[in-house]
């Protein structure tokens, strides 16, 4: 089977679109700010899918119901393996198919899905580097919408260790564990200078790299290896200690997995509950300030 990378330019996809064993993925979500009085909201990004348009061939990931448990208490929770083998089905992915994901944002739900599959144990997946924003600057062809395509029937090749349990969390903080916590929230969100949730602040002893720090503002790109490989150095030795990715949701910190990935750093979990499952419980601590 072809070696895969984390991470493929628009130049590569651009040479490639077409390519049998090639499946591309719009796993776009959209923020809707407050309004009258209603709270911020999430929106599935199928409708700018289908008539903003999207890269030619490319199928809708739909991360609120397809590629997440919708039976779960918190929004976004991994799928479970059937769910996960269902939603790949839907879409005509199969084992050996090389699944490139991009989004219309900051390729963070890029990264998150990338994750999804990566979890499963699915090795050949890949995010669009810059996203669509980077492939529309670029004057690229757009289709509108719903490309067609043939359902499979895939199977789950052996689950990859990336998750991290609260359990494992827990036993990071007291001690029982080794490793590194790092929250990928922005500066104010993870110092609690800003109450986004019913508790602020952090997990005790984590370090703080905010996620939009990983990429190139030029472009939408995560920045360069080299970069990439100092922000995290300046966070944790990088000498086979777990590191744990988290953020608020477990969306924004999937990017911190994905860069992880491109500097080949494989001593990686994500706590896929994040501090929304973390702050559920009280008894479980915070620190409020900086790290």
């Amino acid at each position: 089977m072809p070696k895969t990378f984390p991470l493929v330019s628009t130049q590569w996809l651009g040479g490639h679109l077409g390519d049998d064993d090639l499946i591309v993925l719009d796993a776009s979500v959209y923020l809707e700010p407050p309004r009258g009085g209603t709270p911020a909201e999430f929106r599935s990004g199928l409708d700018d899918y289908e008539r903003r348009g999207h890269i030619p061939g490319a199928r809708f990931a739909d991360l609120f119901t397809q590629f997440s448990d919708p039976g779960a208490p918190l929004p976004f929770t991994r799928p479970t393996a059937s769910q996960f083998a269902a939603a790949a089905s839907r879409l005509g992915i199969t084992r050996t198919s090389h699944v490139v994901i991009y989004d219309d944002l900051t390729n963070q739900w890029a990264a998150r899905l990338w994750w999804v599959f990566r979890s499963y144990g699915h090795q050949r997946v890949s995010v669009l580097d810059g996203g669509l924003r980077k492939y529309r600057a670029e004057g690229r062809p757009l289709e509108l919408g719903l490309s067609p395509y043939v359902k499979s029937s895939y199977t789950l090749p052996l689950p990859a260790g990336t998750v991290a349990s609260t359990q494992d969390v827990l036993d990071i903080v007291a001690g029982r564990r080794p490793g590194r916590l790092i929250c990928l929230l922005q500066r104010d969100d993870f110092s609690g200078r800003v109450p986004g949730r019913s508790r602020p602040g952090h997990i005790p002893g984590s370090a703080n790299l905010p996620f939009v720090e990983l990429l190139d503002e030029a472009d939408n790109t995560l920045r360069p290896p080299a970069e990439l490989h100092s922000l995290f150095k300046a966070r944790t030795a990088l000498a086979g200690e777990v590191v744990v990715t988290y953020c608020g949701g477990g969306v924004a910190s999937a990017l911190g997995a994905l860069a992880l990935a491109v500097i080949g750093y494989g001593a990686t979990l994500e706590y896929d509950g994040s501090l929304a499952e973390w702050t559920a419980d009280r008894t479980r601590p915070l620190e409020i300030g900086e790290a």
